[in-house]
């Protein structure tokens, strides 16, 4: 972190106060130094228009009834909170899995992705895009499109295309276009490039439902607002009878963007005995281009409209990003993210393909579920702390299943 960024940071405890009390964002967009809208002209009113409109429904009270009604009877929630008998008994800690791969769909997108929708039809646009990377917010983007009844386009690199291909289908099915992205390296980055294009060519028509917590802002603010769902449950369930009836020690999250994990975190951000992890995709190895491991390697610059932290040359360019995780190869790291990592509150560790697949087979095997890559980077992290710390109580967010991931699983994991 540059001298600078310091400047504009006073006391961690301090700084993580005015998180906690709603003055981060503050009327810039920003959480300290980060975040902003770095947008085109094209793009201000829209975005503007979209804040006013976030802020006006989300305190609403028909507009929390009508979501609290879908969270129920459509996404399936609260999801359950299960604890991880055979894993507690592997790792010596006590171990309980936050299940959003129950969720509708199949992750933890679909609270964001019907959230914005709902947004969207107050907005009175005739058409919803999104982009996609692991498939998983298209597909619960396509769905809550379906529901709502708006047209709807994904963008999606070729690349994700080719190795998410149940995903695909899929978003086919919800009625959705997929748009195969060619351009740059082909992946969620040139995805999130191509719908950026697309909404500039009719900005008021039409809205980008953003999936995770990067973007101009109110984007990182809105999709952790709707993503916080996932902290709150997971704190009352820790805390109650039929859970560990306390808090944890520490919790964990696989980042990309970061949107499973801000929801997350924001349940425990308060209580300072709870350590804090985010796991990223660690590829195979730290030379540039092996890794998406932005916190572990990167400095901050801007890219798709907000300052946080990049995976950049020494020229400001973007570099290439590998992950076996479809979902976690982003090359940034959404701006609250980068605002937890300055002031200490969070750490994030990175965790390699090979961690992960691990972790996939060890979790089949002992627990009768088949997690997503994504989240296995979080259990991989568990893991290595939970050895370290024997006794303790560990929670990591299962934010998604691995069905998806069956193509990149029949080939990796032997």
């Amino acid at each position: 972190m540059t001298t600078a960024m310091h400047s504009e940071l006073g006391d961690p405890a301090l700084e993580l106060g005015r998180l906690l009390s709603g003055q981060y964002p503050d009327a810039r967009g920003r959480f300290g130094p980060f975040g902003g809208r770095y947008v085109p002209e094209t793009l201000w009113g829209a975005i503007t228009r979209l804040e006013s409109a976030a802020k006006l429904a989300l305190a609403d009270p028909a507009f929390a009834t009508e979501l609290a009604f879908h969270q129920r009877t459509w996404v399936g929630r609260p999801t359950p909170m299960m604890r991880a008998a055979n894993l507690s008994t592997a790792w010596g800690c006590n171990v309980w899995l936050k299940r959003e791969d129950l969720a509708h769909t199949g992750a933890h997108k679909i609270n964001n992705a019907l959230g914005q929708a709902m947004l969207a039809k107050r907005l009175g646009v005739t058409r919803i895009i999104a982009e996609t990377g692991a498939g998983q917010h298209g597909v619960a983007t396509a769905a809550a499109c379906a529901r709502m009844g708006f047209t709807c386009r994904v963008y999606m690199g070729a690349v994700d295309v080719e190795r998410q291909q149940p995903n695909v289908q899929r978003m086919k099915w919800f009625g959705a276009e997929v748009v195969p992205v060619t351009s740059g390296d082909a992946t969620l980055r040139a995805a999130i490039d191509e719908a950026m294009r697309d909404w500039v060519c009719d900005p008021m028509g039409t809205h980008y439902l953003l999936g995770s917590a990067v973007g101009p802002h109110p984007f990182p603010w809105l999709v952790r607002t709707f993503q916080s769902v996932i902290g709150t449950e997971s704190r009352e369930q820790m805390l109650s009878p039929a859970g560990a009836a306390r808090l944890p020690d520490a919790v964990f999250s696989c980042v990309g963007g970061g949107s499973n994990a801000i929801g997350m975190f924001h349940g425990f951000l308060a209580d300072p005995s709870v350590l804090i992890y985010g796991a990223e995709a660690g590829g195979r190895g730290d030379a540039t281009g092996q890794h998406a491991a932005t916190m572990a390697h990167g400095r901050p610059g801007v890219m798709h409209g907000s300052y946080s932290y990049l995976l950049q040359d020494d020229h400001g360019q973007v570099v290439k990003t590998s992950s076996i995780s479809a979902g976690l190869d982003y090359p940034g790291i959404g701006p609250e993210h980068a605002f937890l990592h300055a002031i200490g509150r969070v750490q994030y560790v990175p965790v390699t393909d090979q961690q992960a697949l691990d972790a996939v087979r060890e979790v089949c095997r002992s627990e009768g579920i088949l997690p997503a890559i994504e989240p296995s980077h979080a259990v991989a992290a568990a893991k290595a702390w939970a050895k370290a710390n024997p006794g303790a109580t560990v929670l990591i967010n299962l934010c998604g299943r691995g069905d998806k991931d069956m193509p990149i699983l029949m080939k990796n994991l032997v």
